[in-house]
Order: structure tokens, then sequence, then C-alpha cells
């Protein structure tokens, strides 16, 4: 379990109002403010959510991914280029290891900048994640 939120700073209610991050006890949280009601959503809830809706959106473009990332690394070689791939394989431990360490305060604040956001409804549901590049495939109607 993790310390304090993953995206701490990040999320969102359903009202663009910013959720707080808060540990009772050893568990952190998200809390909503409900009209004066303070909800408590267990973090990991939430946390587990964006992550399987991330790896959701990168699976079948591993391959470009990686080569991406080997370019970005300036280590264009085959073998790189596999290490990349199969970590992103084997993705679920990588997000259970995230869930342990966290995400540094500056990495949280720099996705925040890139316009990074979780939104949440007051039961803990992830309704949406904005993030910058990301295109709306849902196939809603543009307003």
């Amino acid at each position: 379990m993790t310390r304090q939120p993953l995206f701490a700073g990040l999320v969102v209610d359903e009202n663009d109002r910013a959720v707080e991050a808060t540990t009772v006890g050893e568990e952190p949280f998200y809390v909503i403010d409900d009209a004066g009601f303070r909800r408590h959503i267990p973090a990991e809830q939430v946390d587990r959510q964006v992550l399987t809706q991330m790896q959701d959106m990168m699976k079948g473009s591993e391959d470009y991914i990686s080569e991406q990332t080997a370019k970005m690394l300036g280590q264009e070689d085959i073998f790189t280029k596999a290490a990349i791939e199969q970590q992103l394989k084997n993705m679920d431990q990588q997000f259970d290891a995230l869930m342990q360490q966290g995400i540094p305060e500056e990495g949280r604040a720099y996705l925040g900048m890139l316009g990074f956001k979780v939104v949440i409804n007051y039961h803990g549901d992830v309704l949406r994640i904005e993030q910058p590049g990301a295109s709306d495939d849902d196939g809603g109607e543009e307003e």
C-alpha cells in the first residue's frame, strides 16, 4: 500500500473542484466535499482505476511505444527496444511497484502543468482522465 494517493493534486470531482488527499491511520484517501460532508474514498480504489485505464490505452501499441522510448533514450538497438517492450507487457508488475513507491511530488506537479487530470464521482469511480494530446475516443458529440 502506498503512503499517499498516487495522483494527489491531480484529482477533481464532477464539478471540477480539487479533491483533497489525506491519510487516516496508514491508509491514503481522496476526500470529496459533498455539500459539507467529507466523503473519504480509498486512494487505491481510484489509483488502480487510473492505472488500468492508462494500461488499456497502451495495449496494442507496445512496439511503437518501445521504439519511441528507445529513440528518446538515444539507444535504438534491438536489445533496448526489446527490454522496454517486455516491461510494457509486464505493466501490472510495474504498477504494483509504483503503488508502493508513489509518484514524486515533482512528477505530479509536471503532470498537472501538462493538463493531466482525473475526474471522479462521489463513489470514487473514475469518470474520465484528461491528458494532453489524448483524443476522445468515446464517440461522444462535441459541444
